[in-house]
């Protein structure tokens, strides 16, 4: 019963983890303008530098935090990182001034790094037998956060542009004095270890994993195709309220969509196509569906047009699921860790690098004084990118394929 209390709490702490992200999507132009924005192309490069700065302190304090959860145990981290999500979640509601909502930000990417001590935790509870029924419980909980984080972001704040900070931060509250009562420290203190140089080095594992046979291009192909894809979470609000006049409420509506349309994409279709087609036409039409949809909503100006064309959008996420287990093939079993673990830190860089591309450009484009207006244009750009990869993409049918 002790064990089931824990496991509904880890899953409890990555549901909120999840929302956290998901829940400042849709108010995001909104909140630009209460902190001095002068208009939605500025306000893309204000939270451009938000988002950057959350996905930079997650790259630099993961590792950290795991190495701390090492040595001291998973308890006193899992606790401390929530409370610290309190207080971002408070210090965002309160911000009147950006610089305010930067030290939220750069607080909850900090706090965000739980991933790592949360899923540690869960392989201590588990028997080996449930570890991969337990894991598919983390991929779950994740998944539905992204869905209702932004929609909660975007009804409720209908409210009051800090109302769903608040509720967040009771949301986080709850789960603090939820674990003060149900969460025993799962590591004994014979297991622990201690925190070495290496353990607080974001790029040690990076440059391990280039230097294994057979990595370096499948590597570098997901990071441009990450980079190309952080399109949709960086720019959407913004570009949905640029060329479609959206408030908050649609366009958090438009994000559960987009949400729940990739979970029937990576848990249903990727099951049906991948028995047929094997992995590499599986990516190649996974490819191919990004390449549409980039150019597809760099062009349009109808909200038809862009519905139609959100399930093509949905259907490109089965890339990085099948490059992951294409590379997954080239390595062997003691690695499968090591790899995994470069994946999401590659993933982090191009979550720090891309939200200030992307909202460079659309200021550049979506100012109507200007030469050109073309506020897709970022869209374009993550399409034009993709195609100049294309061909390294063709090299990758012998490597560990089917």
């Amino acid at each position: 019963m002790h064990s089931r209390s824990a496991l509904w709490f880890i899953l409890a702490t990555l549901f909120l983890d999840a929302i956290g992200i998901g829940i400042v999507f849709p108010i995001m132009p909104d909140l630009m303008a209460r902190v001095g924005a002068a208009s939605t192309a500025d306000g893309a490069i204000w939270g451009g530098i938000l988002m950057a700065s959350y996905a930079a302190m997650q790259f630099l304090f993961a590792p950290f935090i795991g190495g701390i959860s090492d040595a001291y145990g998973r308890r006193p981290v899992l606790l401390v990182a929530l409370l610290a999500l309190v207080v971002d979640y408070v210090i965002m509601a309160l911000s009147t001034g950006f610089w305010m909502l930067l030290v939220g930000r750069a607080l909850a990417g900090i706090a965000g790094g739980t991933y790592i001590t949360a899923t540690a935790y869960l392989s201590d509870i588990s028997k080996p037998e449930e570890r991969a029924a337990n894991f598919g419980l983390i991929g779950a909980a994740f998944g539905i956060g992204f869905v209702v984080g932004p929609g909660i972001g975007g009804l409720v704040a209908t409210w009051h542009i800090t109302a769903p900070f608040w509720l967040a931060a009771g949301l986080a509250g709850v789960n603090v004095l939820f674990g003060i009562f149900v969460l025993p420290e799962s590591l004994s203190p014979e297991k622990r270890r201690r925190i070495t140089r290496r353990d607080i080095n974001p790029f040690s594992s990076i440059l391990d994993a280039f230097r294994l046979p057979g990595l370096g291009l499948p590597l570098v192909l997901l990071f441009i195709f990450e980079f190309a894809n952080m399109v949709y979470p960086t720019l959407w609000a913004f570009w949905t309220k640029e060329v479609f006049g959206w408030n908050a409420a649609l366009i958090g509506m438009t994000l559960s969509a987009y949400g729940i349309a990739i979970a029937i994409t990576q848990g249903g279709v990727m099951r049906i196509l991948i028995p047929r087609l094997g992995e590499y036409k599986t990516l190649m039409f996974s490819v191919g569906c990004a390449l549409i949809a980039f150019l597809t909503f760099g062009l349009t100006a109808s909200v038809y047009v862009m519905f139609g064309f959100l399930f093509i959008a949905a259907l490109s996420d089965m890339a990085p699921p099948t490059m992951t287990a294409i590379m997954a093939n080239l390595v062997s079993d003691d690695r499968q860790g090591l790899l995994q673990g470069v994946i999401a830190s590659l993933g982090s860089i191009s979550a720090v690098v891309a939200p200030v591309v992307m909202t460079g450009l659309f200021q550049a484009f979506a100012d109507d004084t200007g030469a050109y207006y073309l506020p897709g244009a970022p869209f374009l750009f993550s399409g034009v990118l993709l195609a100049l990869a294309f061909p390294f993409f063709l090299r990758l049918r012998h490597r560990g394929t089917s």
